[in-house]
């Protein structure tokens, strides 16, 4: 891969020739401030927020490439050249950073004292590093609501505090291929047309539309506008401790986090930049967990007698399962019985339990479901 050399801020730095200057500025510990970015995800530079001055040459560029002098161009979006010379902060940048996060908070629900997003909410955090006060704000802050939609078990959608970055609806149709996410009406609130809003299927409460509750949505919403239903009032971010694990539901081995609280946990989230699954989690993998707490578990073996389960202890349902074993191979022959691996096994029980059918017991009827 071809490498050029830029310099960010006077910093030099060394990068892909196909990557972006905010890409390149992450990969190097450079925070440049951005809201519709998220890695995996297409270019878009719509939140304008990555803006930067960029210098080629002796020429300045605008977001077309022609020359214009100091006009700022959407990190996100511009790839780097050799010999790039980039400004990503100055005073100029950071009074338009201003801007535009005092007119996405002039549409924004101000409840971060009971927001779940609080303390992970990237426009909260942007807010912070430029000194961004509500008594300060320059825009009337609109008293406009939207009803929330707390129809789907697992997902909160609350379109008070979405900031359209379109990163929900590019990881339903780029990462998961669902496409229940859409972008509706091209209004604002004060106009006849319909007010630009997020819509799941055809306008629908999520719970009636075809999503499949991967999670993928939340997991890239930068703010509150999509939370888990099942963390709600569980705790905030800064009283978590993250436990990194594999998930239990099949043979893939995706990695993700479990935020735990108490020795109990709150959520799953799927770890970002590990494989296999890059970040990425199924319905099971991100919701399917509490059910660790149920008061149905069952915690001995269950012995029917009589058409009725009784308690055992592992020593005498094992007993019981040897026993059954040896009457049914020698009245009927050792393909008469088979066995199931689950997936949810770590590969090394596999192994044994392949070894027991096709060593111990003499058959070749053994599988693996990774349905279970």
């Amino acid at each position: 891969m071809e490498q050029v050399n830029i310099t960010i801020d006077g910093k030099p730095i060394t990068t892909r020739k196909d990557t972006t200057i905010l890409e390149a500025a992450l990969e190097n510990g450079l925070d440049i401030p951005h809201l519709c970015y998220y890695k995996g995800l297409s270019r878009t530079g719509v939140c304008r927020l990555c803006g930067v001055k960029v210098k080629i040459g002796n020429t300045w560029l605008n977001k077309t490439g022609h020359g214009l002098n100091s006009m700022h161009v959407s990190a996100c979006t511009t790839e780097v050249v050799e010999g790039m010379e980039v400004i990503a902060h100055d005073e100029e940048l950071t009074r338009a950073r201003k801007l535009i996060i005092e007119m996405l908070f002039a549409q924004h629900w101000h409840d971060c004292l009971v927001c779940e997003a609080n303390g992970v909410c990237e426009l909260q955090k942007y807010a912070y590093q430029l000194g961004i006060e509500q008594k300060n704000l320059r825009f009337p802050i609109s008293e406009y609501t939207e009803p929330i939609d707390a129809s789907s078990a697992l997902i909160i959608r609350d379109l008070n505090k979405c900031i359209l970055c379109g990163r929900c609806v590019r990881a339903c149709h780029e990462i998961t291929a669902q496409k229940i996410w859409h972008f509706f009406g091209r209004g604002s609130i004060d106009d006849s047309l319909p007010k630009m809003n997020l819509m799941a299927g055809f306008n629908q409460p999520l719970a009636e539309t075809n999503c499949v509750f991967c999670g993928q949505c939340v997991q890239s919403c930068p703010v509150g506008a999509l939370t888990e239903k099942k963390a709600l009032r569980m705790g905030r971010a800064w009283e978590m401790q993250r436990v990194r694990t594999t998930c239990p539901y099949c043979g893939v081995g995706c990695q993700m986090w479990l935020h735990v609280k108490d020795g109990r946990i709150t959520k799953v989230t799927a770890v970002e930049d590990a494989a296999p699954n890059q970040g990425r989690l199924c319905v099971k993998g991100r919701f399917g967990y509490d059910f660790i707490y149920s008061d149905e578990r069952l915690k001995t073996p269950l012995i029917r007698e009589n058409g009725q389960f009784r308690e055992a202890s592992w020593d005498e349902a094992l007993n019981l399962v040897v026993t059954r074993f040896q009457e049914i191979i020698a009245e009927h022959g050792p393909d008469a019985i088979g066995g199931v691996s689950s997936s949810r096994s770590i590969n090394e029980d596999s192994y044994q339990m392949q070894k027991l059918f096709r060593s111990v017991i003499g058959t070749n009827n053994i599988d693996n479901c990774a349905r279970t």
